[in-house]
């Protein structure tokens, strides 16, 4: 069964649905992030009767159009709003939104002698053989007076062929573009689906952009959810952009939402900065007990996800579900205490993180155990840092989390967040993981690993010193001067045997050291660095480091999960050494887990 229809509308018939809401263009109110050469491009395409794409659209059950009515086929444009956007502003002369989120107008130029288009400059506008702005013809009463005008101030240019070129440059007004149509019966997974495969710039498209289509067409209120998000996320990474949004968009002002994400103007964290997307799927989480995006748009269409019908009555609700939501969500208070929750298990930089889903998913936890008056505050802080750390340690909202996250929120549901946490420490964090999995899973170069970074987040949690030093804490070396050092130096091994980056850069082989103590070593063999460690310890004189009691000594290499024959270390006995220290270092992670 066909899935969609294709269409041809001309480019002045688009632009007039655009106009009447029949197709909503929901990225209109985003900064526009073409440039003027690419919608210099797009004129010169239609000039030449070259292809420009395909546009995609699907029906919006119970969208809102101006003066409060609601369409019952209005089209949302998911693919292809920059092209429109710069049609709006070539052929239209409309204002766009840009950067800096102010409207700006971006003017082309059309030289019908040499038949050249062109951003307009201060030099092609004192040229009187440009069209300066193009608009100007498509929205000038006459052309026949616009062409009179263009004569007379440029007498000397062939009339005949400036005539046709100018109507020719009038027919892109008419230029046929095509729409693909997704059918109206298609459920929200399908048409997500197609949504990411057909692109006509072989750019796949998240389902997450889905999602913020249809969320901005619900009238004014839509739109102001939408740019919730969005200016959320963009503060979150560019705090200084506050003014411009206060400045340039009355209507969100207006709305009362800027209010709730101003504190954002003054926020220097930069721990965990969620995209629009990571937003969108929390809120998923939070509002809806749903994992996937798509989810969301079902929801927002009023479809009953156990009948899979369409009920309308179910729409107004949906998006009071989302709205508080997403309240919670950019709430100051729930934001920097979820940020003090994970520093506090040790995570403390953004590059310790690799999975951004791993805090999407806590986030939302957080904020769900919020809600539940039978949780006190000290269990959801233990249960949401030790999903966090169990959740990097399994892997467990990677490859296909959607399915995952929707079976977790469900079960949490149904057991309760502290028990169904119990039970996949049981299966998933048994003896064998910890004394078998977790070794093996350190037998890596990857400093990136979020097993050695949970390693660190141990250390950094139980404020331990770094390798060699006295005083200087790992969590210190993560923020100021530190280095990841050589254990066994990098130079002698690879003239000892173990010429390959697979055996000198195992992460068993690295810990976190003052700069200072790294250039001391430099490519010194354990035997010879520690036997100067032994003789400061017996003269008081500091050489390396400044550590002169031997039980300190032992305490650092047990901080640093160092086996304690490191004095006596060759070449030889290097691969004893790293399956010894792995074991340690799972050790240091178990002890650390079980403290949370």
């Amino acid at each position: 069964m066909a899935k969609y229809h294709v269409t041809q509308s001309a480019v002045t018939q688009l632009l007039e649905d655009v106009r009447r809401e029949h197709i909503a263009i929901p990225e209109l109110q985003r900064p526009f992030v073409w440039d003027s050469v690419k919608v210099r491009d797009l004129m010169d395409s239609l000039y030449n009767g070259y292809p420009v794409g395909y546009l995609i659209t699907w029906q919006s059950v119970g969208a809102h159009l101006k003066g409060g009515q609601v369409a019952a086929h209005q089209q949302i444009l998911i693919d292809g709003q920059q092209r429109i956007t710069a049609l709006r502003a070539a052929v239209a002369g409309l204002k766009v939104v840009n950067k800096r989120y102010k409207s700006v107008r971006i003017t082309i130029a059309f030289n019908p002698v040499t038949e050249e288009f062109a951003t307009l400059t201060p030099v092609i506008a004192k040229n009187p053989e440009w069209i300066s702005d193009i608009s100007e013809l498509f929205t000038a009463p006459s052309t026949y007076g616009f062409v009179k005008a263009y004569f007379e101030a440029n007498e000397h240019v062939d009339h005949a062929a400036v005539e046709a070129n100018i109507a020719r440059l009038e027919g892109i007004k008419n230029a046929q573009i095509g729409i693909i149509a997704l059918n109206d019966d298609l459920d929200v997974e399908t048409v997500s689906e197609i949504f990411i495969r057909i692109n006509s710039k072989g750019v796949p498209l998240s389902s997450a952009d889905f999602a913020m289509s249809k969320i901005a067409t619900y009238g004014e209120r839509g739109r102001n959810l939408r740019k919730l998000i969005d200016y959320f996320s963009h503060l979150a990474i560019a705090p200084h952009a506050y003014a411009d949004i206060h400045e340039n968009d009355s209507e969100f002002v207006a709305s009362g939402y800027l209010k709730t994400i101003a504190w954002l103007k003054d926020d220097a964290e930069d721990l965990y900065d969620p995209a629009y997307s990571d937003i969108i799927r929390v809120a998923g989480l939070v509002g809806f007990s749903r994992g996937k995006a798509s989810s969301i748009v079902s929801e927002l269409s009023g479809r009953d996800p156990e009948t899979r019908k369409v009920d309308e009555a179910r729409i107004p609700v949906a998006y009071d579900k989302l709205e508080s939501a997403l309240l919670e969500i950019v709430k100051k208070y729930h934001y920097e205490n979820f940020i003090m929750l994970i520093k506090s298990a040790g995570f403390i930089a953004s590059a310790m993180i690799g999975s951004k889903n791993a805090l999407n998913f806590a986030f939302a936890l957080y904020l769900r155990l919020r809600q539940d008056d039978s949780v006190s505050e000290g269990e959801r802080k233990r249960i949401v840092r030790r999903w966090f750390v169990m959740s990097m340690l399994t892997g467990r909202h990677s490859g296909s989390f959607e399915s995952t996250w929707e079976q977790d929120i469900r079960r949490i549901g149904a057991m309760g967040a502290g028990n169904y946490l119990a039970q996949i420490e049981e299966s998933d964090l048994s003896d064998g993981y910890w004394g078998v999995s977790l070794p093996n899973a350190l037998e890596t170069t990857s400093t990136t690993s979020p097993f050695f970074q949970t390693f660190l987040a141990a250390q950094v949690a139980s404020g331990v010193r770094g390798f060699l030093s006295k005083s200087i804490t790992v969590a210190a070396m993560h923020q100021q001067s530190g280095d990841i050092h050589h254990i066994v130096p990098k130079d002698y091994l690879q003239k000892n045997g173990y010429p390959d980056r697979a055996d000198y850069n195992q992460v068993a082989n690295f810990a976190l050291t003052e700069t200072s103590i790294n250039i001391s070593i430099s490519n010194k063999p354990p035997v010879q660095y520690m036997a100067e460690v032994h003789r400061q310890i017996e003269s008081g004189t500091l050489t390396l480091g400044e550590i002169t009691d031997a039980n300190d000594l032992e305490r650092n290499f047990v901080e640093n999960a160092i086996p304690g024959r490191l004095a006596d270390l060759t070449a030889e006995h290097y691969a004893e050494f790293l399956d010894e220290r792995r074991r340690l270092m799972a050790a240091v992670i178990r002890s650390y887990y079980e403290s949370l």
